[in-house]
C-alpha cells in the first residue's frame, strides 16, 4: 500500500453559502465513513484559522519559538486527508471523490518512503 495526501488550498474554495457549507458537511461526513469502511482513511483535518501559530527553528541548537507563520498557512493548506491505497489509480479514484464532496480542487501528492517501503522519519 502506498500514503497520499490529498489536500485542498483555501484559495481554491469560492464564495460559499452557509448552504452550500451545510452540504459539503454532510457529503464529507459520508464520504469518511465510506473511506473508513473500506480502509483506505488514516487521517483527516484542516486547519483551525482562529487558533494561535507559531514556528520553531532549531538550526542554532536549541529549539527557538516565534509567533506567527513564516508564511501565510492559509495560501499553501485549508484541509487534508492521508490515504493508504494500493496505488496512484485509487489515490485518483478518492481524490476525485473528495472534491465532489467538497465541491473544491484537491491536490494529491505521494508520501515519500526509504527503502523497504518503510515511511522515512524527521
Amino acid at each position: 500500500m502506498t500514503e497520499y495526501l490529498i489536500a485542498f488550498n483555501d484559495e481554491w474554495v469560492g464564495d460559499l453559502t452557509d448552504e452550500d457549507l451545510r452540504n459539503a458537511s454532510r457529503a464529507t461526513r459520508a464520504l469518511r465513513a465510506e473511506m473508513t469502511a473500506a480502509g483506505v482513511l488514516i487521517f483527516t483535518g484542516g486547519l483551525d484559522d482562529a487558533a494561535p501559530v507559531f514556528s520553531v527553528d532549531a538550526s542554532s541548537g536549541a529549539p527557538l519559538f516565534t509567533d506567527g507563520p513564516y508564511v501565510e498557512s492559509k495560501e499553501h493548506l485549508g484541509g487534508f486527508a492521508v490515504v493508504d491505497v494500493a496505488d496512484e489509480e485509487a489515490a485518483r479514484l478518492w481524490a476525485g471523490k473528495i472534491a465532489e464532496a467538497c465541491g473544491w480542487p484537491q491536490e494529491v501528492r505521494r508520501f515519500r518512503y526509504a527503502t523497504a517501503g518503510v515511511p522515512e522519519t524527521a
